[in-house]
């Protein structure tokens, strides 16, 4: 943990000046494994829940290959609040999101919507791969396989932090 004394442009009255103090946790371990959904709000919840009753063709397909520690004994949660975004799939102890993309997420705006979530949830250590509705119902071997290849990375990584 890094933490830095900035003084601030307030007075705390008679002369005294104020200090913000700006605290930066170097390794996102702490945040990670205490928290399950990283300060996810009632809203985000409530629409998981929503989300996992009305699941696509392709997440329940994957889920039969992730439910119950199929894959080599690694639990997978459906529709994951975390922080505030949903996960389609996630597995806490890889810090690992699978994400079953449709056509929609080929639109412009919806990738660069992507790209963003990507970007955030990776500062918090999430490694989020994606895979498309074909790729799973054409070659579903191969798409365990990227997944457990993820899942041996992420666990590779936190192993040097």
């Amino acid at each position: 943990m890094i933490v830095h004394l900035t003084p601030a442009p307030l007075l705390a009255g008679e002369g005294k000046i104020l200090l913000i103090v700006l605290i930066t946790i170097q390794s996102m371990d702490f945040v990670n494994h205490s928290r399950l959904h990283l300060g996810s709000k009632d809203k985000i919840f409530a629409k998981a829940k929503e989300l996992r009753s009305n699941t696509t063709e392709a997440e329940d397909y994957l889920w039969k290959f992730l439910a119950n520690r199929r894959l080599n004994g690694f639990k997978f949660r459906r529709q994951h609040p975390i922080l505030r975004y949903i996960a389609d799939f996630y597995c806490h102890e890889a810090r690992l999101i699978v994400e079953v993309d449709g056509g929609i997420h080929n639109d412009e705006d919806h990738r660069i919507y992507d790209e963003g979530r990507t970007y955030e949830l990776k500062e918090f250590g999430v490694r989020i791969i994606r895979v498309s509705n074909n790729e799973l119902f054409d070659s579903i071997d191969t798409v365990l396989q990227q997944i457990q290849i993820a899942i041996e990375q992420s666990i590779d990584e936190e192993k040097l932090r």
